[in-house]
């Protein structure tokens, strides 16, 4: 719960304190600009909320790291639903409403996880998990989202070391491997998930391990 108010807190202020002109600029998610991220983060929010109130009363059926569905096909943008994110994003027009409005759902999104029992059974997209797991799936959500704002903001802070980190080990588990020691987590994180390509030297230290290289990138969807 803690990693998840950490990681979840560092992103909206990260948000919070863009200047307007920011929110123009592109993410690291093909096909957004970063005010569409913001708006995504929104209905991230809503999602937790949502989840945190839709009790289930059978056994889970997804871990934190079954929870993802994992394909090798990086997103186009052209998905309806990120078109809709796109669209929605336009219709806030000024930067301060859509701060206002992360800032305001993203708050009860917060709240709503510091009081959550861990172990409770909740149900979203027709699965079962525990509220522990659930949020810790957001862990992940959040740091790969706080890398992607920042992807042509080096100006901006990144995501906390230790979301960093729990979120590298999670991948690997997925992943069925470790990357190379010698790789950052931050450089795990995009190269795994194939929001940027490795370089020459980090194909060599990649195949230096087998068949890893070869199953790259893992989207988590």
């Amino acid at each position: 719960m803690d990693l998840f108010s950490r990681s979840w807190t560092a992103l909206r202020a990260a948000v919070a304190e863009l200047p307007d002109e920011d929110f123009a600029r592109p993410s690291g998610c093909t096909g957004w600009l970063v005010r569409d991220l913001a708006c995504h983060l929104v209905v991230d929010a809503e999602d937790v909320l949502i989840t945190l109130v839709t009790p289930a009363d059978t056994e889970p059926t997804r871990t934190a790291l079954t929870y993802w569905d994992v394909s090798a096909t990086p997103p186009t943008g052209e998905d309806p639903l990120d078109a809709l994110t796109v669209r929605l994003a336009a219709a806030y027009e000024e930067p301060w409403l859509l701060k206002f409005h992360l800032d305001d759902v993203g708050s009860a999104a917060g709240r709503a996880a510091e009081l959550a029992d861990p172990g409770a059974r909740v149900r979203t997209r027709d699965e079962v998990l525990t509220a522990g797991d659930y949020l810790m799936t957001y862990v992940m959500e959040w740091t790969l989202h706080h890398l992607d704002l920042i992807a042509h903001l080096p100006h901006v802070a990144g995501p906390p070391a230790e979301g960093l980190a729990r979120s590298r080990e999670m991948l690997e588990e997925i992943a069925g491997a470790a990357f190379p020691a010698s790789f950052s987590d931050t450089d795990a994180l995009l190269i795994g998930t194939g929001r940027r390509a490795p370089t020459d030297a980090e194909k060599a230290e990649l195949g230096k391990l087998g068949d890893l290289a070869a199953k790259l990138p893992f989207v988590l969807g």
